[in-house]
């Protein structure tokens, strides 16, 4: 079985879209498998002690951020509209359904690019049924099971791991107890992967 790259992120986060853009080549490059882990951010965030204002609050970092991100977006060749609205929540228990299926792959790739490469409401049921149809779901299932209790059950403890862990923020790479926080870190994931060939 391969060593394991753990990816924990939540939709809500464009910093976490770019970094999904470069992981699953990095993980085939040194033959990791990687996991996603989704988590809710604003809960993992709060148990780590972080209740300052959101980035969206803080009228200027939220400008300089805006920038920065499409310097990221330019250089990985990729488009990056900031969605209609970051309730990601919906969206992100969806990748349980997509587990129940072995689509994790195809679901990541379709989710991230209506929230970020299209800018659409990730919140929006619309959005949701369009994606679902795209995967080939049922769009009546997918909306019911992302309000299910069972969902919520499992969201929660997908971030009750991570929490566990020492994870307070996305995205954050693990390997083993090796942590990397952002995807300006990406570089130091890969000379760590260097360092042991």
């Amino acid at each position: 079985m391969p060593e394991t790259l753990d990816f924990y992120f939540d939709f809500m986060s464009p910093y976490a879209y770019l970094a999904y853009q470069k992981l699953p080549g990095l993980a085939d490059e040194f033959g990791l498998r990687l996991m996603p882990k989704v988590i809710d951010l604003a809960g993992t965030k709060t148990a780590a002690g972080n209740t300052g204002p959101r980035n969206v609050d803080i009228p200027p970092k939220i400008r300089y951020l805006k920038v920065d991100l499409q310097r990221w977006a330019q250089r990985y060749g990729v488009d990056l509209i900031f969605p209609r609205s970051l309730e990601s929540q919906r969206l992100n228990k969806g990748m349980f359904f997509a587990s129940d299926r072995d689509m994790v792959s195809d679901y990541l790739d379709a989710a991230w690019s209506l929230a970020w490469a299209s800018g659409a409401d990730m919140s929006d049921a619309a959005v949701l049924a369009n994606l679902a149809r795209g995967l080939g779901w049922p769009e009546a299932e997918f909306l019911a099971f992302v309000d299910t209790a069972d969902a919520a059950a499992r969201y929660e403890a997908s971030s009750l791991e991570a929490q566990n862990r020492g994870v307070f923020g996305v995205p954050i790479m693990m390997i083993g107890d090796e942590m990397w926080w952002g995807n300006d870190r990406l570089g130091f994931l890969r000379d760590f992967l260097l360092e042991r060939i």
